[in-house]
């Protein structure tokens, strides 16, 4: 999938957007997920190529064929594989969009959610200049986007923050360093507390709590944690050590919708607001996210920007669209709630592989 623009983070720009679509019948219904594993490995060890293997070789085989009639006896049946959150993620989606298909009830009613609507937040990556990126923000605030998210990196930070807050002074905003900085460089990063940001998104190691916890002692500015918490225990472990003020959520990151939840309640219980991350998903992967984001616990806009954010023909109908108070609704129909665009889908597939019983 093309990207309108490129998005470029500490990781460096991307272009094209590769993903795996899953499909899968559930008795008479079918449902849809998305693995969000990127072309290469940087924001997770996981790719689009060892997200293919998983799945075809181990995840598939393991559910082919099988009599289940519930989300956790479902992903059970592949718990036995470490790891691999982003293919289990696809995988466990679709059965959850087929799943509550065929109970006649919207995802989100199913999860527990509240909301018939979500603020959405927009995430912008690094720009060529600091006017590059003012003017992004100012289109996206025009446009009614919530929370505007900048990503950082040395040598694009706190000057870059300083300009943008001096144009937006009460604008919601937060960073996002995608694990760019090291404990080293703690008292650059405390500078941000001059700028009344949200939150301070992943600054440290991708797998890092220890150190996290020591900077937020540091810092007045919330740490969120993204790439960091990969699990329940991984969430439960940040909240004893006091790594984080904040969550982000992403279900490909921590194997799937039923993670997700049990993440959600876990924060809910302990007092950590959460929010639902983004990883550039077509509408399949966002009707999903919009459905967790729905949630009692999610206390902040999340990274769930209209269709037109990133794709010139996104692959559901109806497309995800931002009304101009910066809200997008939440679909009512079974399941995900929208149609999927089969032409469409077949129109940009490279590959494909069917398994059945």
């Amino acid at each position: 999938m093309r990207l309108k623009q490129p998005f470029e983070t500490s990781f460096g720009a991307t272009h094209d957007r590769p993903c795996i679509l899953v499909k899968l019948r559930y008795g008479d219904v079918e449902g849809w997920g998305e693995v969000v594993a990127g072309e290469g490995p940087w924001y997770s060890y996981e790719d689009i190529e060892t997200a293919w293997h998983i799945l075809t070789q181990f995840l598939v085989p393991s559910v082919i064929g099988k009599n289940v009639d519930s989300p956790d006896k479902f992903y059970a049946l592949f718990s036995h594989v470490r790891g691999h959150n982003m293919a289990k993620a696809g995988l466990e989606e679709a059965f959850w969009d087929a799943y509550c298909k065929f109970l006649k009830q919207p995802l989100y009613k199913v999860i527990g959610g509240e909301r018939d609507k979500i603020e959405s937040g927009v995430s912008i990556g690094i720009k060529n200049t600091i006017n590059a990126l003012i003017k992004t923000v100012e289109k996206y605030v025009e446009e009614g986007y919530k929370r505007v998210k900048i990503k950082i990196k040395p040598g694009w930070d706190v000057e870059v923050v300083k300009k943008l807050r001096s144009e937006y002074p009460d604008l919601p905003l937060q960073v996002d360093a995608n694990s760019a900085y090291t404990f080293s460089d703690a008292s650059k990063l405390k500078e941000l507390d001059k700028f009344n940001l949200l939150m301070l998104e992943q600054p440290l190691g991708y797998d890092d709590l220890v150190d996290h916890a020591s900077l937020q002692e540091m810092l007045k500015t919330p740490i969120c944690l993204d790439e960091s918490i990969g699990s329940v225990d991984a969430a439960r472990a940040a909240i004893a050590l006091k790594s984080c003020r904040v969550i982000n959520i992403k279900p490909g990151r921590v194997g799937g919708i039923l993670a997700s939840k049990r993440i959600h309640d876990l924060c809910l219980e302990a007092g950590i607001p959460v929010w639902i991350g983004g990883m550039l998903e077509t509408g399949i992967g966002r009707a999903h996210n919009v459905a967790l984001a729905t949630l009692p616990n999610v206390k902040f806009p999340c990274d769930i920007s209209a269709s037109d954010r990133y794709y010139d023909e996104d692959l559901v109908e109806p497309p995800f669209t931002l009304k101009s108070d910066g809200v997008i609704a939440v679909p009512k129909k079974h399941g995900i709630g929208v149609d999927i665009l089969e032409d469409r889908v077949r129109k940009f597939t490279v590959k494909s592989i069917k398994a059945k019983a």
